[in-house]
C-alpha cells in the first residue's frame, strides 16, 4: 500500500522470493476499500507507507492481518544522513497522527535489519504459481482480483522486450520515467519489471499531480523513456517548464491505460519531438495485449498490432469471429491472460470463451493490416486518468445517504481526466444540497471516484421493467 517510493520494489521483491503473492493496493483508498480488498484476498501482512497508517488504523478493526510493517519516507533510499533527512522533513508534513497495537507492527527498516541476520532460504516457485492478485471491478461493481501467475507477468515483459527490440543491457542506461503507480498494472509491468529485466532504471515519480515537482525532476535526469496516460500528457503539454526540458535522449514514449487524444498527442509530438506509441490492455492480460509499432512518425489513432505469441479475435455477440472491419468485441488468447478471478470461477466462466480465450468487453474493429481500433466499451465502466471506476459501487455509497431516493452514475467526457464520475440523483429531502452528497462520497470513496457533477432531477429515465437508462443520462451529460 503505497505510492512510487523506493520502498515498493524493495518490498516486492522480497514478497516473490518468498514465495508469497502480492496484493498491490491503492495507497489512497478509504477504509472501507481497503477492508474490502484484505478481507477479499485473504492478505495476512501489509506493508503500508506511514503517510497511509491512519487508513489501516481506522480500518484495523475489520482486517484479518497477522503484521503490518510500516515504512518510513528514507526507506529504501540506501542512503543516509543528510539525504535521509530532507526526505523524512518533507514527507512527515504529511503524515496524520495514528495509532497501530505494537505488537503487531514492525517498522520497515528494523525488518531489513533483523533480514540480514538470517539465512535465505530458496522457495522453489513454479511458472503457474500466483505472483499477483490484481484488483479491477466489473460491471456490477464487485472488485475481483485477477490471478496472474509468474508465468504471466514474465511472459508480458518478454513479449514487450521482444516487441520494442530492448536487449539486456545493451548500450547506454535506459531510465524510465515511471509517473503512473507502481500498484496499477501498466506501470508495474511495463515500466518497472520491463526496465528492470532489461537492465534500466526507474525514475520513480511519487505525485505526477505535483506538476511543479514534476518537472523539476525531471530537469536533473536526462531520461530516455516515459510511459502515461493521456491526462499525465496533458498535464505535461501544459506546464510552461516542460518544453525547456532535454528530449535530446528521448527514444519512444508509450501511452495506454485510456485513450490518447489526437490534440495531446500532436502537441506532445511538437514539444518533445517524439510520438506516442498507443497501446491496449487490462489487468486480466497482464495487461499488454497490443501496441504501435516504434518508429512512428505520427500518432495513429489504433492501439496498433498484438504483440507476439498473442491471438486477438474480434467476435460479436454469440461468439462468431466477425469479417474484417466490423466492430466486435476483443477476445484474447496467449500467455499474459490470467489464471482466473480469485474464489469466483462464476465471474471467470462468463469472460472465458470454450476455446479459452478472454472476452474483454471493449468493441473494436480489426483492419485488414491486423492493426485494431478501439470503437467503444462494452461495460458501463468510467474510466478517469487511467482508473477504473463502477458505477454500481459509487451508486451503493451514494444511496446509503439518508436523502437520497434513487440514483444513476455515468461517465460524461472530461477534456482533463478523459471522463468524469457524474451522479444523477433524485432526493427525498429538497433542502440537501449537492455538496452534501458529495462531502458523503468523499468519506466512502477515494478522490477519483467521488462525483465530480451531481444533477438533482425528479425522476430518473427507465425501461419498462425499471431499470434506470444510463445510456440516457449519459447522452444528456
Amino acid at each position: 500500500m503505497m505510492p512510487n517510493v523506493p520502498a515498493y520494489p524493495v518490498a516486492l521483491f522480497g514478497a516473490l522470493t518468498v514465495g508469497a503473492t502480492v496484493v498491490n493496493i491503492n495507497p489512497l483508498y478509504t477504509p472501507r476499500e481497503l477492508a474490502a480488498q484484505i478481507n477479499d484476498s485473504g492478505a495476512r501482512t501489509l506493508i503500508v507507507l506511514e503517510n497511509f497508517a491512519a487508513t489501516v488504523a481506522d480500518a484495523l478493526p475489520g482486517l484479518g492481518l497477522d503484521r503490518i510493517v510500516v515504512a518510513g519516507p528514507g526507506d529504501g533510499l540506501g542512503a543516509k544522513g543528510a539525504l535521509v533527512n530532507l526526505v523524512a522533513r518533507h514527507v512527515r508534513k504529511v503524515v496524520p497522527a495514528y495509532r497501530l497495537p505494537p505488537g503487531r507492527v514492525t517498522r520497515f527498516a528494523a525488518a531489513l535489519r533483523t533480514g540480514r541476520r538470517l539465512p535465505l532460504t530458496r522457495v522453489p516457485v513454479a511458472p503457474e504459481d500466483l505472483a499477483f492478485l490484481q484488483y479491477t471491478g466489473g460491471t456490477t461493481g464487485v472488485a475481483k482480483a485477477a490471478m496472474l501467475t509468474h508465468r504471466n507477468i514474465m511472459s508480458n515483459v518478454a513479449q514487450s522486450q521482444t516487441w520494442f527490440g530492448m536487449r539486456d543491457s545493451d548500450g547506454p542506461v535506459r531510465v524510465m520515467v515511471t509517473a503512473l503507480p507502481l500498484y496499477h498494472i501498466f506501470a508495474l509491468t511495463c515500466c518497472f519489471l520491463l526496465f528492470v529485466r532489461t537492465g534500466g532504471t526507474c525514475l520513480l515519480i511519487p505525485n505526477p499531480r505535483d506538476a511543479d515537482g514534476f518537472v523539476k525532476t525531471l530537469s536533473r535526469h536526462r531520461f530516455t523513456h516515459m510511459s502515461g496516460v493521456n491526462t499525465l500528457f496533458n498535464l505535461l503539454n501544459n506546464h510552461p517548464g516542460f518544453a525547456k526540458l532535454d528530449f535530446s535522449r528521448l527514444d519512444f514514449v508509450v501511452g495506454g491505460g485510456m485513450a490518447v487524444q489526437k490534440a495531446v498527442a500532436n502537441r506532445w509530438k511538437a514539444i518533445t519531438g517524439a510520438t506516442i506509441i498507443e497501446g491496449y490492455g487490462l489487468s486480466e492480460t497482464s495487461p499488454v495485449v497490443c501496441v504501435n509499432p516504434c518508429g512512428l512518425d505520427a500518432w495513429s489513432g489504433t492501439i496498433g498490432y498484438p504483440v507476439p505469441s498473442t491471438e486477438v479475435s474480434i467476435r460479436d455477440a454469440d461468439g462468431r469471429p466477425v469479417p474484417t472491419g466490423e466492430a466486435g468485441e476483443i477476445c484474447v488468447r496467449g500467455p499474459q491472460v490470467m489464471a482466473g478471478y480469485w474464489n469466483r470461477p462464476d465471474e471467470t466462466a462468463k469472460v472465458m470463451t470454450a476455446d479459452g480465450f478472454f472476452r474483454t468487453g471493449d468493441v473494436a474493429v480489426m483492419r485488414a493490416d491486423g492493426q485494431v481500433r478501439i470503437v467503444d466499451r462494452m461495460k458501463d465502466m468510467i474510466l478517469v486518468s487511467g482508473f477504473n471506476v463502477y458505477p454500481n459501487e459509487v451508486e451503493d455509497v451514494l444511496a446509503a445517504h439518508p436523502a437520497v431516493l434513487e440514483c444513476a452514475v455515468v461517465g460524461v467526457p472530461c477534456p482533463d481526466a478523459g471522463e468524469m464520475v457524474t451522479a444523477h440523483v433524485v432526493l427525498r429531502d429538497d433542502a440537501v444540497t449537492a455538496e452534501t452528497i458529495r462531502s458523503h462520497a468523499r468519506t466512502q470513496l477515494t478522490g477519483y471516484k467521488v462525483p465530480r457533477k451531481i444533477v438533482i432531477h425528479e425522476s430518473l429515465p427507465k425501461t419498462n421493467v425499471g431499470k434506470v437508462l444510463r445510456r440516457a443520462l449519459r447522452e444528456n451529460g
